[in-house]
């Protein structure tokens, strides 16, 4: 398949006047159910909103809507909860909502002393962790059943962008920095497991393979995606190169396992399969400003969630997820 831009297909539309998008993510529990986390202005002041949208035959509906204080800036669905949700805010917190209760949120952690701009619930069984990533440059531990964090992770010598869990080794996560490391944690050991000076540039993003325990991807400032082997880090399995502007989200596709997306401020959506001579599969450019949030939904093998500073959640089928890859 060649790629090509232009708009994807069956792609609906759920405009937020006045909120900027930076993250998205489909709920693992109710097919076409998805979060986007927004701010005002950019993000630079004003207050945040986290949206709940809702498929449903005439397009996408706002389900429900929560309001916080500072921009949001990150979103992660809970994993023994259909209603929970948690978001992180520039002011250095984390706030835990439930959308079968009209007010919220249900508890606030505020422990980072600058811009909370990652969290996410961990994805393996028996496990109940979130972790999150600030500008403070650390990241920190949680059991949302207690108030406070269960233990801070220092190393990284710049703001933290992404931590995202090991969907495959319980208690190991993975933080991309600006320092230009990806890190990968063990929480039941105080110091860092693994450093991959992985990028001559700020990492903004990073994801875990569905399929491998060993293999990462990173985005960054410098416009590409790197794949990375951890029995072997010396160099990366796979560099992705087309984006003009930094890479901000990436995400590994959970129903292949050589096929990835990634958003970026040079406003596109991008589709990759690494095990091709040539991995870029589509470019779908369907948005007017900066492309900030990604997700690909575990329920329909061919849908895509995303969102970005001009105000719009789309989710559609990209040509190349509803065709044979």
């Amino acid at each position: 398949m060649q790629p090509g831009g232009g708009s994807a297909a069956r792609s609906q539309v759920l405009r937020l006047p006045g909120r900027h998008g930076y993250a998205v993510e489909f709920s693992p529990y109710l097919a076409g159910r998805v979060a986007c986390a927004t701010s005002q202005h950019y993000g630079i002041a004003g207050c945040g909103t986290l949206a709940v949208l809702e498929q449903n035959e005439t397009g996408i509906g706002l389900l429900r809507s929560f309001d916080w204080s500072d921009g949001l800036f990150d979103v992660t669905w809970s994993e023994n909860n259909e209603h929970v949700l948690v978001t992180s805010s520039g002011d250095g917190s984390l706030q835990i909502w439930d959308t079968a209760k009209p007010t919220g949120p249900l508890q606030v952690y505020k422990e980072h002393t600058q811009e909370a701009y990652s969290v996410h619930w961990s994805q393996t069984r028996g496990e109940q962790l979130v972790v999150s990533g600030s500008w403070d440059q650390t990241a920190k531990l949680w059991d949302p059943a207690v108030g406070k964090s269960l233990c801070t992770f220092k190393g990284h010598e710049g703001v933290i962008y992404s931590t995202i869990w090991s969907p495959h080794i319980p208690g190991c996560f993975a933080s991309a920095s600006g320092d230009q490391t990806l890190r990968v944690w063990d929480v039941k050991t105080p110091g860092v497991k693994v450093v991959i000076p992985a990028h001559q540039a700020e990492i903004l993003s990073c994801d875990w393979c569905k399929y491998d325990e060993n293999l990462l991807v990173t985005g960054a400032v410098d416009c590409s995606l790197k794949g990375w082997d951890l029995r072997n880090v010396r160099h990366p399995v796979f560099n992705l190169f087309g984006h003009t502007y930094a890479v901000r989200r990436v995400k590994f596709s959970p129903f292949h396992s050589t096929l990835l997306a990634s958003c970026s401020y040079d406003f596109t959506v991008r589709f990759w399969d690494f095990s091709k001579p040539n991995p870029l599969l589509e470019i779908v450019e369907h948005h007017t400003e900066f492309t900030c949030g990604l997700d690909l939904s575990l329920h329909n093998r061919g849908q895509v969630a995303d969102c970005a500073w001009d105000e719009t959640v789309k989710i559609y089928s990209p040509l190349c997820l509803t065709v044979p890859v």
